[in-house]
């Protein structure tokens, strides 16, 4: 039996952040492609100072609406766009500044969104975070109990 490139379920990226991050995301990206992950990229482009809600918001969007299976986000300390990805209701962004964390983001919390310290992590350790992030499943479980508490009901 033949197998062929339609059989292959392709993952779709999301990525987003501010100057901090252009030069991060840009090596994430070309990891990302060697990986043959479809990649939707909301910005920004250069390493100009610019205002991290203004992609970010795009970014949790597309996450929401299924677009993107799953989005990875920079700023400088990683906190700004994580806390504006996380003004989305259906968005569970996890702040990941090392392998283990970015691991039980996923396995626990579920986490779609995976916010990256551009100035606090080196891009070898980007990297590898992200590759942790993609390959690791939820666990379900207890954990499914607690993240279906996290959103906020009027």
């Amino acid at each position: 039996m033949q197998i062929k490139q339609e059989d292959y379920f392709i993952m779709t990226i999301g990525l987003a952040c501010d100057h901090a991050g252009f030069e991060m995301k840009s090596e994430i990206i070309n990891f990302l492609k060697s990986e043959n992950y479809k990649i939707l990229d909301f910005g920004t482009n250069s390493s100009e100072s610019v205002d991290y809600p203004d992609f970010a918001h795009k970014l949790a969007i597309a996450v929401e609406t299924g677009k993107c299976n799953f989005g990875i986000s920079l700023c400088g300390s990683g906190n700004g766009i994580n806390m504006t990805v996380n003004k989305h209701q259906k968005i569970r962004a996890a702040l990941c500044w090392c392998e283990e964390i970015s691991e039980m983001a996923r396995k626990h919390n579920d986490a779609n969104i995976c916010s990256l310290p551009a100035r606090y992590i080196k891009t070898e350790n980007a990297v590898e975070i992200v590759k942790i992030f993609l390959k690791t499943s939820f666990d379900g479980g207890r954990h499914l109990k607690r993240i279906n508490k996290i959103p906020v009901n009027s």
